[in-house]
């Protein structure tokens, strides 16, 4: 069974391509999204968050602080990495587990830092989701209620996407949906026949 990688800046509409992808009855495991459910429940990462950021990085209820977490890291690049190297191995392993439970030809693990952690590496193929500057930040906003400005921030921490090109197996533009679906369908009956 092979492990896709499915990545893209902010904005690039992953989770869209990723729903495509589980409409046509693939396994898709979301990262970022186990990577919160990992921070908030994982007792020894919990520990290694707090002694890294501070009793903060949690509120009373023992919920993750996410904002207090987002200016601590995005705003210093060290403490961004040193939480990564907290996280990242314990979503890795997370996915692997997942992994063995599937049945499918391949499987899709949507990560938007997949390159830049190097991620990348343990995937059989890549697939990257690509939109101009403007529509990811345009999206954002609509769907984040946050300013450009912090959206830009972010965007820093990202490689451009001109980094990322080369190192993709498939490079999918998603700015017309119907146009995407195209695309997924496309790479969808290649990774089938593996």
């Amino acid at each position: 069974m092979l492990t896709v990688g499915l990545t893209g800046g902010i904005g690039s509409g992953k989770s869209t391509v990723a729903r495509m992808f589980s409409d046509l009855g693939i396994p898709v495991y979301i990262a970022d999204i186990k990577a919160k459910i990992i921070m908030q429940e994982d007792e020894e990462v919990k520990k290694a968050i707090q002694n890294l950021i501070g009793e903060d990085a949690y509120l009373p209820d023992g919920k993750l602080n996410r904002t207090f977490i987002a200016d601590k890291v995005f705003k210093n690049k060290e403490s961004l990495q040193s939480l990564n190297h907290i996280v990242h191995p314990a979503v890795a392993k997370d996915f692997n587990k997942w992994k063995e439970n599937q049945n499918t030809p391949y499987v899709i693990k949507e990560a938007a830092i997949l390159f830049e952690n190097g991620g990348y590496k343990a995937c059989d193929q890549v697939i990257l989701v690509i939109a101009p500057s403007k529509l990811r930040l345009e999206r954002v906003v609509k769907r984040d209620q946050i300013s450009e400005e912090s959206i830009k921030e972010r965007m820093q921490h990202q490689w451009e996407d001109v980094r990322k090109i080369p190192l993709a197996d498939y490079v999918l533009n998603n700015e017309d949906l119907e146009k995407t679906l195209q695309q997924v369908r496309k790479i969808h009956n290649k990774l089938t026949t593996f």
